[in-house]
């Protein structure tokens, strides 16, 4: 079914891209990433991954079996620590398509692959080093295959670099590492062979799953300005977009609810080299769809929150 717009694009849910401030912990994860960077097994993993989403033969038994594996090990994993309440599971197509979620935290994509339906197999367009930056991502994501990385900078190492740049001299050398070895992944060559990976899915039969917003939201309930990739692949294919709400995982601890709105499909005309008007149209269709899904007013749960910081660095 087509989405149908009632009503104007609610601007006062949306927010503003804010850098972190430079705290310990900004500057400790800045160092992650520039370990994770550098680090020979997850860049080996990174081109791997893209390889081996080139290379897939459509309609495998094995990769419908790879698909049920990686959706039973997370459901079991992420039901044992949260309750899960997905709304409107039938909204999801059996046919190709582009599957387009706020974007929280990092457990996001794999709370969705652990409950989306196996009848198509999602491959997940995130972010290289955080989906290969711990042994058990790298042993379930490499076995059962299915995720295309981007290659980004992350907030906290952009926060280092402006600190940097607005005299912090203690983060300079912080900062020259990022800039030298940290990918930015915004090369025309590397988009362009996203984007043939991307097609050659929907070729295939498969879906996409991934975050228009680009990078992690600050606030439960609102939305950043959504990037323009989610919209162009459903736009040169001719696929629905699926849009889907997540509420609850921005702060997690033990047994939190956490849930899955699924909204009707966006039906989208195939346009195979769209314009920019027809871009802008359907990203305000997206965004107004997702923010119509999303809770008013989120308050968190008055309760007591075990295992907090576990849980909110274990999908780190």
């Amino acid at each position: 079914m087509v989405q149908v717009l009632t009503q104007p694009i609610p601007l006062t849910k949306t927010q503003e891209f804010i850098l972190p401030p430079v705290t310990a912990e900004t500057i400790q994860r800045a160092k992650e990433g520039m370990m994770y960077a550098r680090d020979r097994h997850t860049n080996e993993m990174i081109q791997t991954a893209l390889t081996s989403a080139e290379s897939v033969t459509p309609g495998t038994q094995s990769q419908k079996i790879n698909g049920k594996i990686r959706q039973l090990v997370l459901r079991v994993l992420i039901r044992a620590l949260f309750r899960v309440r997905v709304e409107n599971p039938e909204n999801i197509p059996t046919t190709p398509a582009v599957i387009a979620a706020n974007h929280l935290n990092h457990i996001d994509p794999f709370l969705l692959l652990s409950e989306l339906s196996t009848q198509s197999f999602y491959h997940v367009l995130g972010d290289a080093r955080t989906l290969y930056n711990s042994a058990w991502k790298r042993l379930l994501l490499g076995f059962t295959k299915g995720v295309i990385p981007l290659e980004r900078i992350w907030k906290e190492e952009m926060a280092v670099i402006e600190a940097a740049k607005a005299g912090r001299d203690d983060l300079a050398d912080l900062a020259a590492e990022i800039t030298e070895y940290v990918p930015k992944g915004n090369s025309i060559e590397n988009m362009r062979r996203i984007d043939r990976i991307v097609q050659g899915i929907f070729q295939r039969g498969d879906s996409i799953l991934l975050f228009p917003e680009g990078r992690l939201g600050n606030q439960e309930g609102q939305l950043l300005p959504l990037k323009r990739g989610a919209v162009i692949y459903a736009l040169r294919s001719g696929v629905p977009i699926v849009p889907i709400a997540l509420v609850g995982t921005k702060d997690l601890y033990l047994r939190k609810e956490l849930t899955l709105k699924i909204g009707k499909p966006l039906m989208v005309k195939q346009s195979h080299r769209p314009k920019a008007q027809e871009i802008q149209t359907v990203i305000d269709e997206l965004q107004a769809a997702l923010l119509e899904l999303l809770p008013q007013n989120y308050q968190e749960p008055k309760e007591p929150k075990p295992l907090q910081r576990f849980l909110n660095h274990l999908f780190w």
